[in-house]
């Protein structure tokens, strides 16, 4: 007998750093264990899909609540296993009225100050309401307990929320509000220690009373909840604050606010169908890019090989050119979405995919020909996007999905960052900065009006595959979270990789267009690459034009993939180790 040693299954190499999540009934996946464990928490009492999704956002709010804010966005998507509905749920609030370019340029020099000026009317309380009264089962108490309970009594910092209030630390000592939360006794808090948010837990109890109050009337009380939020007391500590420091968020802009609900964006990629939210988000780069890419044989290419790399940061750059020239809020600017999504469109993009690196923001074809119809004049389709320097922000957010027992799929990008604008006093929370994804300049798909929607980063994704719900994904990342998305559903359609695989190989992005935050910064020609992906890869990018640049090998910059599949028998979870996020399943 040969002496060579057998190596047997259990001693083989994993792929992967840990397993998958694997379940027969019901999952949840996001970016804190302990939101995690909420949602499951609610699925174990007999909750559904929307409980347990809404009651472990609202727990990444208290759990990172340097890049989740409850008074923040949240853009939902939802199948409704027993109506047979799949809906969107927009989650993000408007310009108060009183804002326009013009008051930025006259009153403050062109600028975007940090602050409570680039507040929003809040977004994610009314989404949450909305999706609880449509599609949920629970009392507004029950799904925010476990929120109010960690925001009460604390909860162990943990290694993430350390290093951004480290890299924040000059933020967050600007305004004593912030402050006060964010470093107790006048310093970073430590690993383990108990992090307090008290008058956050207070504004959940104000919330969770008036509900009571109803006496056990299920809709009545999540509309006092909700009316709590908007006009009653946290309401009008709001407004009463914006008033006193010199904001422009009025009671009229909370009392006439609600999100809307809309069916999602379907995108067809051979047995897949891509749902996703419309251009008042970046939702539509991932089916844009998918289209540019239709029909090229990017599996053939080897996973993250030099032409695999190289095509589809080609095409996420002709995706992204457009997003900066059309995408704004429809009611406001006119979105060639048919266009962009037509076979002729992405035929034409894809004709411009050669094989050296484009260095600045490409060209736009015309997407409104595709539709029949002349574009605008405002259309420009060799627009150059003004030279701006980098923010210095480490711009964020988080995620969570959900599929329970009845097959119904949930997923959430709940957002909103504590670092750049001044926390409400007496309330815990920091109102919606998203007004810092809008631009101040005439003429913009995307630029300041009152009413109007920021353009936004946070947006969910949904596949069905021939027709039946199969994979709910998502990612925190700004400008990253369509390219991460995009790298992880390749990972698993092309290159057969379990969730757990999906979400931990090796990373890339492009950033030739304008960051989505004010004010604006474009990396001409820059291709991030984490460091796994090998020297010779990133060499032979270097030589194809591409300005190469190295992420470290498990970047946080890279986004935070989380994803349930839903397989013949069982469910798997994919939970991104370069961040906090973790999945469950039973």
């Amino acid at each position: 007998m040969s002496d060579q040693k057998i190596v047997s299954a259990s001693e083989q190499t994993r792929a992967s750093m840990r397993p998958p999540a694997r379940g027969r009934v019901q999952m949840a996946v996001s970016g804190h264990s302990m939101a995690t464990c909420a949602a499951m928490r609610i699925l174990d009492k007999g909750g559904n899909a929307v409980d347990a999704g809404v009651a472990g956002a609202i727990c990444l709010a208290v759990l990172q609540p340097d890049m989740v804010s409850f008074a923040g966005v949240a853009p939902l998507l939802i199948h409704h296993a027993p109506s047979g509905k799949t809906r969107a749920v927009t989650g993000l609030g408007y310009w108060p009225e009183a804002a326009s370019v013009d008051y930025f340029l006259k009153q403050h020099q062109g600028r975007l100050p940090p602050g409570i000026l680039r507040s929003v009317v809040p977004g994610a309380p009314d989404a949450y309401i909305q999706a609880l009264l449509e599609f949920g089962s629970l009392s507004f108490s029950e799904i925010t307990a476990d929120a109010a309970d960690l925001a009460e009594n604390g909860f162990p910092v943990h290694q993430f929320l350390r290093d951004r209030i480290l890299e924040a630390e000059d933020s967050y000592r600007r305004w004593p509000e912030n402050r006060a939360i964010f470093l107790p006794q006048g310093r970073i808090p430590e690993v383990g220690e108990l992090f307090l948010q008290k008058d956050l837990a207070a504004t959940f109890r104000a919330m969770a009373e008036a509900e009571t109050a109803c006496r056990g009337d299920r809709v009545k009380g999540l509309n006092a909840a909700r009316s709590v939020f908007y006009t009653g007391d946290v309401g009008r500590k709001i407004t009463d604050f914006h008033a006193a420091h010199g904001g422009l968020l009025s009671p009229a802009d909370m009392e006439n606010f609600a999100c809307e609900i809309e069916d999602p964006l379907v995108f067809n990629f051979g047995e897949y169908s891509i749902l996703t939210h419309g251009p008042w988000c970046q939702g539509p780069v991932l089916p844009m890019t998918l289209n540019i890419l239709q029909g090229v044989d990017l599996a053939g290419m080897g996973h993250n090989s030099p032409r695999y790399v190289h095509t589809v940061a080609e095409a996420l750059k002709l995706a992204f050119a457009d997003r900066e020239r059309l995408f704004g809020d429809p009611r406001f600017t006119d979105v060639p979405l048919n266009g962009l999504l037509s076979p002729e469109y992405g035929a034409l993009r894809r004709a411009r995919i050669g094989d050296a690196a484009c260095k600045r923001m490409p060209p736009s074809d015309n997407p409104f020909a595709a539709e029949g119809r002349p574009a605008p004049e405002s259309f420009n389709p060799l627009s150059e996007p003004e030279d701006a320097p980098a923010s210095g922000y480490c711009l964020d957010t988080s995620h969570i999905c959900v599929i329970d027992r009845w097959g119904s799929f949930f997923s959430a990008t709940p957002s909103d960052m504590s670092f750049d604008t001044r926390i409400v006093s007496g309330t815990g929370l920091a109102v919606s900065s998203r007004g810092s994804q809008s631009w101040l300049v005439h003429g913009h798909p995307s630029s300041v009006e009152g009413g109007k929607r920021p353009r936004l980063t946070p947006t969910a994704c949904m596949v069905l595959r021939r027709g039946r719900p199969w994979l709910v994904l998502g990612t925190p990342g700004g400008d990253i979270q369509c390219q991460t998305n995009l790298q992880v559903l390749f990972n698993l359609i092309l290159f057969g990789m379990d969730a757990q695989e999906a979400v931990e190989a090796p990373r890339f992005g492009v950033f030739c267009f304008p960051d989505s935050f004010y004010p604006h910064a474009c990396s001409n020609g820059v291709l991030r690459l984490e460091s796994r992906i090998s020297a010779d890869t990133a060499r032979a990018l270097s030589g194809l034009g591409h300005e190469v640049r190295l992420w470290p090998a498990w970047a946080w910059k890279a986004g935070g993939a989380c994803l349930i599949l839903r397989e013949e028998e069982s469910l798997s979870g994919g939970a991104d180790p370069r961040r906090e996020c973790c999945g469950m399943g039973w």
